[in-house]
């Protein structure tokens, strides 16, 4: 049986799925501009593998955020669903 902790997701899929941007195109957008940054480091391709623990730091609409997932998704699901898949640290 797979480790959970192991279990990754892409970049992309989890910031659309998390409701974090809109549209997973956004998604690939703002991970392949090279302005995100997982653990600290920069990352420039949108299927970067993300698990749980991991820091996500990026500027979005004007304002820097940084969250570090809790959970990875299965689906796109509903707003209030979404928000249990990270917390926010604040700066």
């Amino acid at each position: 049986m797979a480790d959970p902790a192991a279990a990754r997701l892409r970049l992309d899929k989890f910031l659309w799925f998390a409701r974090i941007v809109k549209t997973r195109s956004a998604a690939q957008a703002v991970a392949e501009q090279g302005r995100l940054r997982v653990n600290g480091r920069v990352v420039d391709r949108s299927h970067a593998p993300v698990g749980v623990g991991d820091v996500l730091s990026f500027a979005i609409h004007g304002k820097v955020r940084v969250l570090r997932i809790e959970a990875l998704p299965a689906r796109r699901g509903p707003p209030a669903e979404a928000r249990l898949l990270y917390s926010e640290i604040e700066g």
